[in-house]
């Protein structure tokens, strides 16, 4: 169930509030989650796993995490469930 304003938004139609990432192992797919987030500890475990292993590439312009989408998914579904 997607459901955490992951929409798939042109780059300049980011709402306020909120923040684009691309998430995939290979082919990436843009998220746009609330900037709250950033601050979850779920979230914050994720984005420092995805630095050690990767570093601070951004490909595709803005925040990258390459991780399987599925897992991001539920990862973000648990968040809300907080």
């Amino acid at each position: 169930m997607v459901n955490a304003k992951q929409t798939w938004l042109k780059p300049n139609n980011v709402p306020k509030g909120h923040v684009a990432v691309y998430v995939g192992d290979v082919v990436k797919k843009r998220f746009v989650v609330p900037i709250s987030y950033l601050k979850h500890p779920l979230f914050v475990d994720l984005l420092n796993r995805a630095e050690e292993e990767f570093g601070f590439n951004h490909p595709m312009g803005g925040l990258t995490i390459p991780c399987n989408q599925d897992a991001f998914i539920n990862l973000t579904s648990q968040m809300r469930a907080f």
